[in-house]
């Protein structure tokens, strides 16, 4: 690695360590959301981007880890360290359950099954009132805390949400450029071959299921446990096709594209503030044009401006 890009990226580390202290209020809080979506989104990044799947319910995988840590947290009085781990394996048994029989459909079959699943658990969500409170919603949630240190505020969450999407980030990097990330990718560009040579496509599409909905999940733990309340709109079909977007966006085959994709729509209301009503117009121009003209998402784009520079500087 060059001097120059190692100093490049001793800056970006810098400036991601100081940005709590750059910005504050609804801003940070708003940046603090977006690094939890972005969890969820690189989950989307393998079931979507390397297996291909037409995955529309992303959100319902949010909702179930969230519902999960919360019920347990409220009714049963566990920690955070005790509820997270539970609501992910509720998540991942989930996953399996339904994937099972869901993905042996293909294309817009399975997209509107995935469909039909979030709307099932938003349903649930309303209508289990028992458990879930239905439309007033799931309140008192405790915070987090390691060893006596609460992270109550928006700049502390910061710190331990970027810490946790660091984690994901490398495992999965670990998993896209793996054997079994490879195996994804071949699955989605040719089923045909890839029965032939002996994978089963099967089993290769209930993992890379299974691995964006613990992603989801932890997603959703990490904002029930920040927002200290949860209700079914939180995580309807709305919020599903808005994780896609941010995917898309920003790159579906790469996570650091998740990541920027996360935060850049994020942030998109507050940056087309100044257009008042003419904001979804703006805002849905702009994604068509993103998929027009970059269908790599802008991960890919960055990534052919690289190999440009590079070519006119040999």
């Amino acid at each position: 690695m060059s001097a120059a890009r190692t100093a490049a990226l001793l800056i970006a580390a810098m400036a991601v360590v100081l940005l709590p202290f750059a910005i504050s209020g609804y801003a940070l809080r708003l940046l603090d959301l977006s690094l939890v979506s972005a969890v969820a989104v690189i989950g989307l990044c393998f079931a979507f981007g390397c297996a291909g799947l037409l995955h529309l319910g992303q959100a319902a995988f949010v909702g179930i880890g969230a519902y999960g840590t919360g019920v347990l947290a409220t009714r049963l009085g566990l920690g955070f360290w005790l509820s997270v781990p539970i609501a992910l394996v509720l998540t991942a048994a989930v996953a399996i359950v339904i994937g099972a029989p869901m993905l042996r459909l293909r294309g817009h079959y399975l997209a509107l099954a995935t469909v039909g699943f979030n709307v099932a658990m938003e349903v649930v969500a309303k209508n289990w009132i028992d458990v879930t409170d239905g439309d007033n919603g799931l309140s008192g949630i405790p915070g987090i805390a390691v060893a006596g240190f609460r992270f109550d505020t928006d700049q502390r969450f910061y710190y331990l949400v970027l810490a946790v999407l660091t984690i994901v980030t490398l495992i999965g990097l670990a998993i896209r450029y793996s054997r079994f990330g490879r195996a994804m990718i071949a699955v989605r560009d040719d089923e045909l071959a890839c029965g032939a040579s002996g994978i089963s496509i099967l089993r290769v599409k209930i993992l890379a299921f299974a691995i964006a909905a613990i992603y989801g999940g932890l997603s959703g733990t990490l904002y029930a446990h920040y927002a200290h309340y949860i209700a079914p709109n939180d995580f309807d079909l709305i919020h599903s096709i808005t994780l896609l977007v941010m995917l898309i966006v920003g790159g579906d085959m790469s996570i650091f594209g998740a990541i920027g994709g996360s935060i850049l729509i994020s942030f998109a209301p507050e940056l087309l503030r100044f257009s008042g009503e003419a904001y979804l117009a703006i805002f849905g121009v702009g994604v068509l044009l993103v998929l027009v003209i970059v269908p790599e998402g802008l991960a890919g784009a960055l990534a052919r401006l690289r190999r440009t520079a590079v070519q006119r500087d040999a």
